[in-house]
């Protein structure tokens, strides 16, 4: 039988009826399937992932992806996991990465070099390494015995840098308390997240490190063969597997069974996403009738559980503010204005190239023509064009809604592992585009975007936290000047790009953006990453006031007077 024919022959299968069985969560046999019978609830549910990214049009099935975490200690098996998993499904809809251990990057969550490598919604990934053995590596050299600093310029070789377990473990609890909120948000964004440690005791590791067959590079680049390393491997693997009780423990004595119970948690990983989101083989059957009565049950469902999570009894707009309704309407001199933008700009120069390596994220909201395109012009005049990064977003690309809403955002930040000399990212539009745009237009739900205020008050709380500084913008102007500057963006030929139907149609809803600006301010302020309102119809003291918000900022976080 050809490839071809035997995938036909495996989507007719999944076509059937009696599908919806194989795809169902089956707790209580789930190591019962022989071989064949595991093989096709395999590619029985890999196939219904993909259908969640497949529907035209959508359904009541939300995109959901897998991402299988491995991890633990070497010689356990783990290759061979996934090895056999690999052979016993649709390898085009399995991707596979590894990594080994390597120091957390400063100034950047723990997390956030591996976002590039997250699967798309409808897929399988299976993760070797991932931010945990970056995790791992850096405990392991904080608390191991061993680890030593090896001086060149006359200091004494061997001196050892062992830290007090207190304060690795404190690290390491700070750590994965962040991981664990970071894998919730995935799971809440239709990325399920399975993780699975890998384990086998002293002896039969010993005996395997004498085999010829090594895996290419140890994890966690430690010694397995050093008895006190090994020792201090497992109290610190007890340690997280402690903290975290989402663990998947794999004996691997027996390699051949360990890879069977791999694949048999992979196959409940994925019935469970399913499930989840409400998908079976019967839902492709289903009329548009029952479509639509479905997802009006899914949405009230989110939204009771969003209740039930924060104990409120529904969505409570807040009173818009003072600033948001009297824009203040000055008429700033040119002169005096070019005289503060030169010394302001200067100052900034000064303050970005002496923060020491320190990531800067600028985030600029507002009105539409309110003026963040010329602001952030101003902001980088005194820049070289390698010290930093714009990005103008605009609506997601296709291969971005294959991913949880903030991933457009993580992959663009500055990152230490890149070859880019920049390290500051200037975002015009941003992340919150989900509870103001999304939110008005009825991109997302109102579970969806009620639960991305707390969403990217964690995100940027991570970012702050690592030594990024966040600055963020609300530049607003009142309805009669956006009316002024859109004619004058229509008469003027270099400025005309700048004016689309979607200014004009936004136009007609500014009172439900001034009223989501109003709800957004008000649960994103944070003390980690305030926002600065800029509220004026003068451009020049816009500018101004952007650059003073900045120096202000960026003098308090390097404490440079």
């Amino acid at each position: 039988m050809s490839k071809e024919t035997s995938l036909q022959t495996v989507s007719e299968q999944f076509a059937k009826h009696g599908a919806s069985e194989r795809l169902k969560p089956n707790l209580l046999s789930q190591f019962s399937l022989d071989k064949d019978e595991l093989r096709l609830a395999l590619v029985t549910a890999q196939y219904a992932l993909r259908a969640t990214r497949q529907q035209e049009p959508p359904t009541i099935n939300e995109p959901t992806g897998l991402l299988v975490l491995v991890n633990g200690m070497e010689q356990a098996g783990k290759g061979m996991a996934v090895k056999q998993l690999r052979q016993w499904v649709d390898p085009r809809l399995l991707k596979v990465e590894a990594t080994i251990g390597y120091p957390p990057l400063a100034h950047q969550p723990i997390w956030q070099v591996h976002t590039k490598s997250l699967p798309r919604h409808g897929d399988v990934m299976v993760y070797f390494g991932n931010w945990y053995a970056d995790l791992l590596y850096n405990v392991m050299q904080m608390a191991a015995s061993d680890y030593q600093s090896r001086q060149t310029d006359g200091e004494q070789v061997g001196h050892t840098h062992k830290l007090p377990t207190a304060k690795w473990r404190a690290y390491l609890q700070q750590q994965l308390q962040a991981l664990s909120v970071f894998e919730e948000d995935l799971a809440a964004n239709q990325t399920e997240v399975l993780k699975c440690w890998f384990h086998v005791d002293t002896e039969v590791l010993q005996q395997r490190l004498q085999d010829e067959k090594k895996d290419p590079e140890y994890l966690y680049q430690i010694d397995w063969s050093d008895a006190e390393v090994l020792a201090q491997f497992n109290q610190v693997a007890t340690e997280l597997l402690r903290q975290q009780g989402d663990w998947i423990i794999i004996d691997g004595s027996d390699k051949a069974q360990a890879a069977t119970d791999f694949c048999h948690h992979v196959l409940q990983a994925m019935q469970k996403a399913l499930a989840s989101n409400i998908v079976s083989a019967n839902s492709a059957l289903e009329s548009t009738d029952d479509r639509d009565k479905n997802q009006q049950r899914v949405n009230d469902q989110e939204i009771k559980q969003q209740h039930s999570n924060d104990g409120q009894q529904g969505f409570k707009a807040v009173k818009i503010p003072y600033e948001l309704i009297d824009i203040d309407d000055p008429d700033m001199d040119k002169s005096d204005y070019h005289k503060q933008l030169d010394k302001k700009q200067t100052r900034l120069a000064q303050l970005l190239r002496a923060r020491q390596g320190r990531h800067v994220v600028f985030a600029f909201e507002g009105m539409d023509a309110a003026g963040k395109g010329g602001a952030i012009k101003r902001l980088v005049a005194p820049l070289d064009p390698r010290e930093y990064q714009v990005y103008n977003i605009g609506a997601p690309m296709l291969y971005e809604l294959h991913h949880p809403y903030l991933w457009r955002f993580w992959t663009r930040l500055p990152n230490e592992r890149e070859d880019r000399m920049s390290r500051i990212a200037i975002f015009d539009r941003t992340w919150y585009g989900r509870v103001l745009v999304e939110r008005i237009e009825g991109f997302a739900t109102d579970a969806q975007w009620q639960r991305a205020y707390e969403e990217i008050n964690r995100f940027e709380s991570q970012l702050v936290t690592s030594g990024t500084i966040v600055l963020k913008y609300w530049l607003a102007i009142d309805k009669k000047e956006q009316l002024e500057r859109f004619e004058d963006r229509k008469e003027t030929p270099h400025k005309q790009f700048k004016l689309t139907e979607d200014d004009w149609r936004n136009r007609k809803k500014w009172s439900d953006y001034v009223q989501a600006a109003a709800d957004m301010l008000a649960r994103t302020d944070t003390q980690a990453a305030p926002w600065c309102v800029v509220a004026t119809n003068d451009k020049r003291t816009a500018r101004l006031a952007v650059l003073d918000y900045a120096i202000t900022q960026l003098e308090a976080h390097l404490s440079i007077s």
